[in-house]
Protein backbone atom coordinates (compact mmCIF):
# COMPACT_ATOMS: atom_id res chain seq x y z
CA UNK A 1 0.00 0.00 0.00
CA UNK A 2 1.25 3.45 -0.53
CA UNK A 3 2.24 6.15 2.26
CA UNK A 4 -0.94 8.93 2.27
CA UNK A 5 2.06 11.20 1.18
CA UNK A 6 2.27 9.83 -2.20
CA UNK A 7 -0.96 8.69 -2.97
CA UNK A 8 -2.50 10.84 -5.67
CA UNK A 9 -6.25 9.73 -6.38
CA UNK A 10 -6.39 10.00 -10.78
CA UNK A 11 -8.45 7.80 -13.02
CA UNK A 12 -11.89 6.78 -13.33
CA UNK A 13 -13.26 3.49 -12.13
CA UNK A 14 -16.46 1.82 -12.02
CA UNK A 15 -17.09 -0.92 -9.42
CA UNK A 16 -20.44 -2.68 -8.69
CA UNK A 17 -21.96 -2.61 -4.57
CA UNK A 18 -21.83 -6.04 -3.06
CA UNK A 19 -24.69 -7.48 -1.48
CA UNK A 20 -23.53 -5.34 1.87
CA UNK A 21 -23.50 -1.95 -0.20
CA UNK A 22 -19.47 -2.19 -0.32
CA UNK A 23 -17.82 -0.43 -2.69
CA UNK A 24 -14.13 -1.22 -3.65
CA UNK A 25 -11.71 1.12 -3.26
CA UNK A 26 -8.80 1.07 -6.37
CA UNK A 27 -5.79 -0.80 -4.93
CA UNK A 28 -3.73 2.66 -6.24
CA UNK A 29 -5.79 4.63 -3.70
CA UNK A 30 -6.02 2.69 -0.55
CA UNK A 31 -4.09 4.12 2.52
CA UNK A 32 -3.85 1.70 5.53
CA UNK A 33 -5.10 3.00 8.82
CA UNK A 34 -8.00 2.64 10.84
CA UNK A 35 -12.00 2.85 10.62
CA UNK A 36 -10.95 6.53 10.32
CA UNK A 37 -8.73 6.69 7.69
CA UNK A 38 -10.95 8.66 5.20
CA UNK A 39 -13.28 11.00 5.27
CA UNK A 40 -16.59 11.35 3.37
CA UNK A 41 -18.93 14.26 2.74
CA UNK A 42 -21.96 14.94 0.96
CA UNK A 43 -20.72 17.56 -1.98
CA UNK A 44 -23.14 20.03 -3.01
CA UNK A 45 -23.18 18.51 -6.71
CA UNK A 46 -24.87 15.54 -5.70
CA UNK A 47 -21.85 13.17 -5.18
CA UNK A 48 -19.95 12.01 -1.73
CA UNK A 49 -16.44 13.53 -1.72
CA UNK A 50 -13.90 11.35 0.05
CA UNK A 51 -10.63 12.72 1.46
CA UNK A 52 -7.49 11.30 2.54
CA UNK A 53 -5.54 11.80 5.99
CA UNK A 54 -2.94 14.57 4.12
CA UNK A 55 -6.74 16.82 3.16
CA UNK A 56 -8.05 16.01 6.68
CA UNK A 57 -5.39 17.29 8.20
CA UNK A 58 -5.81 20.69 6.32
CA UNK A 59 -9.52 20.67 6.57
CA UNK A 60 -8.97 20.00 10.88
CA UNK A 61 -6.65 23.83 10.64
CA UNK A 62 -9.43 25.20 8.89
CA UNK A 63 -12.43 23.73 11.13
CA UNK A 64 -10.30 24.65 14.25
CA UNK A 65 -10.03 27.79 13.72
CA UNK A 66 -13.95 28.52 13.98
CA UNK A 67 -14.44 30.76 16.96
CA UNK A 68 -16.24 28.53 19.70
CA UNK A 69 -19.10 31.14 20.50
CA UNK A 70 -19.38 31.66 16.92
CA UNK A 71 -22.59 30.11 16.81
CA UNK A 72 -23.32 30.12 13.28
CA UNK A 73 -20.25 28.97 12.48
CA UNK A 74 -20.46 25.81 15.26
CA UNK A 75 -24.06 25.31 14.01
CA UNK A 76 -22.61 25.47 10.00
CA UNK A 77 -20.07 22.60 11.45
CA UNK A 78 -22.89 20.42 12.81
CA UNK A 79 -24.65 20.31 10.19
CA UNK A 80 -21.91 19.34 7.47
CA UNK A 81 -20.26 17.03 9.64
CA UNK A 82 -24.01 15.21 11.31
CA UNK A 83 -23.86 13.96 7.40
CA UNK A 84 -20.24 12.97 6.99
CA UNK A 85 -19.12 9.55 7.36
CA UNK A 86 -15.15 8.33 8.25
CA UNK A 87 -13.93 4.35 7.57
CA UNK A 88 -11.11 2.75 6.58
CA UNK A 89 -10.57 0.01 4.35
CA UNK A 90 -11.53 -3.94 4.80
CA UNK A 91 -8.59 -6.35 3.98
CA UNK A 92 -10.30 -6.59 0.45
CA UNK A 93 -10.28 -3.10 0.13
CA UNK A 94 -13.71 -2.39 0.40
CA UNK A 95 -15.58 0.57 1.91
CA UNK A 96 -18.93 0.87 3.56
CA UNK A 97 -20.44 4.47 2.97
CA UNK A 98 -23.71 4.99 5.64
CA UNK A 99 -26.79 5.32 4.10
CA UNK A 100 -27.07 8.86 4.33
CA UNK A 101 -24.08 9.11 2.24
CA UNK A 102 -25.47 6.36 -0.29
CA UNK A 103 -28.92 8.46 -0.71
CA UNK A 104 -27.52 12.22 -1.23
CA UNK A 105 -25.38 10.83 -4.13
CA UNK A 106 -28.17 8.40 -5.33
CA UNK A 107 -26.04 5.75 -5.55
CA UNK A 108 -27.55 2.03 -6.00
CA UNK A 109 -25.89 -0.85 -7.87
CA UNK A 110 -22.51 0.77 -9.33
CA UNK A 111 -20.58 3.59 -8.48
CA UNK A 112 -17.90 5.69 -10.49
CA UNK A 113 -15.50 6.32 -8.84
CA UNK A 114 -13.05 9.60 -10.06
CA UNK A 115 -9.97 11.28 -8.41
CA UNK A 116 -9.21 14.90 -8.65
CA UNK A 117 -5.35 14.35 -7.42
CA UNK A 118 -5.75 15.14 -3.92
CA UNK A 119 -9.17 13.18 -2.97
CA UNK A 120 -11.53 11.65 -4.90
CA UNK A 121 -15.94 11.52 -5.33
CA UNK A 122 -18.22 8.77 -5.38
CA UNK A 123 -20.65 9.23 -7.82
CA UNK A 124 -24.13 7.54 -9.21
CA UNK A 125 -23.62 5.86 -12.10
CA UNK A 126 -26.23 7.18 -13.47
CA UNK A 127 -25.13 10.75 -12.29
CA UNK A 128 -21.94 10.87 -13.86
CA UNK A 129 -23.35 9.91 -17.31
CA UNK A 130 -25.49 12.84 -17.12
CA UNK A 131 -22.81 14.94 -15.74
CA UNK A 132 -20.73 13.87 -19.14
CA UNK A 133 -22.73 14.42 -21.36
CA UNK A 134 -23.27 18.11 -20.26
CA UNK A 135 -20.11 18.53 -19.82
CA UNK A 136 -19.06 20.46 -23.11
CA UNK A 137 -15.31 21.27 -22.42
CA UNK A 138 -12.35 19.28 -23.13
CA UNK A 139 -9.46 18.45 -21.17
CA UNK A 140 -7.61 21.62 -22.97
CA UNK A 141 -10.28 23.48 -21.88
CA UNK A 142 -10.01 22.68 -18.55
CA UNK A 143 -5.95 22.95 -18.20
CA UNK A 144 -6.90 26.42 -19.22
CA UNK A 145 -8.78 27.52 -16.55
CA UNK A 146 -6.87 25.38 -13.85
CA UNK A 147 -3.99 27.45 -15.09
CA UNK A 148 -1.80 24.93 -15.99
Amino acid sequence: MAEDNTTYFVGEFVHALDSKGRVTIPSKWRISGGDNTYLALPNPGGYVTVYPPKMVSRLEEKVSAASLSDARAQSLLMELFSKAHSFGCDKQGRINLNDKLLEHAGISGKAVLVGNFSAFAIWSEDRYGKREAADERNIFDAMRELGL
